[in-house]
């Protein structure tokens, strides 16, 4: 399960989108707002943002998409309580609301409207609403045994539009060219080869590297924002085990061959010292060759006299 969140100035376009026949739109739940017709609903929501004007951007959309995989056991009752869920944990409370089921794509999904000025005129807050919304994705996914989908590789690129096109085709040259490298400037100039800029941020005035940009066909994307693995920080961690893994393996190949070496030479030592303890103490090779000589000179003699 996951949400996208969307904020608007006016609620005629938006209540529009989501009641489009051509998607199949059926309205699941709602309160505080007149179903009449569209035209209806959208006075509904226009009527209370006069509680508080001063907000110029009332109008709250979310989408929450779930895995084909849960095709089967997501009824409609049962995406209404996980929506009604959402919204309280994301603080969506005392105010008008909206939300209508889609058809129009092989993946369940609902659409989420609603007023940002509450029925006292109080404005619903958005702090860190995309950082809160995919955490309680998350813990109502768990919640409600729905399926974890694997990541972006299971996202069908082809129906990308831009900026996301672009986005994923850097992520994919970041999964395939971070392997292969030791370094920054083999990331870099791998990236070059397709098209991929790359620039550094820092921190204030000083050399001191603080994060990564990435960009191509004019849009650019931190590093963060491409996926998390390719934050500076990750990148970094990345490149640094494998340096601490090559040094490891030099260092267990010395160890190896520097045993070897040892054993050799021990090996010719001890032979040495077992050749040496065979001979007598006074040995000299001189000597024995001399030794042999004398010896071989007195067998020719005594075998010359046994002849006469």
């Amino acid at each position: 399960m996951i949400a996208k969140i969307v904020k608007g100035q006016g609620f005629r376009g938006v209540v529009n989108y989501i009641l489009n026949q051509e998607k199949k739109a059926e309205i699941l739940d709602s309160d505080g707002v007149l179903l009449d017709d569209p035209e209806a609903i959208i006075e509904s929501f226009n009527f209370q943002t006069e509680l508080n004007p001063r907000i110029l951007k009332p109008v709250g959309h979310i989408s929450l998409n779930f895995s084909a995989q849960d095709q089967e056991k997501l009824s409609s009752e049962f995406m209404v309580k996980i929506a009604r869920d959402y919204m309280a944990q994301m603080g969506i409370t005392d105010t008008q609301y909206l939300i209508a089921r889609h058809y129009d794509k092989e993946h369940p999904h609902i659409h989420l409207i609603f007023n940002r000025i509450d029925y006292n005129g109080n404005t619903i807050s958005d702090r860190n609403d995309r950082f809160r919304s995919g955490k309680i994705c998350k813990e109502l996914t768990r919640e409600y045994e729905l399926y974890f989908a694997l990541g972006k590789e299971n996202v069908k690129q082809h129906r990308l539009l831009e900026p996301d096109k672009t986005k994923y085709e850097i992520y994919n040259s970041l999964k395939d060219i971070i392997p292969k490298s030791q370094n920054w400037e083999q990331i870099i100039r791998g990236l070059k080869h397709q098209n991929i800029g790359v620039t550094f941020k820092y921190k204030g005035k000083s050399d001191e590297i603080q994060g990564v940009i990435f960009n191509k066909n004019g849009y650019t994307f931190n590093g963060s924002k491409v996926d998390r693995q390719f934050s500076y920080s990750k990148i970094n961690q990345q490149l640094q085990l494998k340096e601490q893994k090559s040094i490891q393996a030099e260092f267990q190949e010395n160890a190896i061959t520097g045993f070897q070496n040892q054993q050799l030479f021990s090996g010719n030592v001890i032979n040495d010292l077992l050749y040496q303890l065979q001979k007598p103490s006074n040995y000299n090779k001189d000597n024995d060759e001399t030794a042999a000589i004398r010896k071989y000179r007195k067998k020719k003699k005594k075998d010359f006299r046994l002849r006469l």
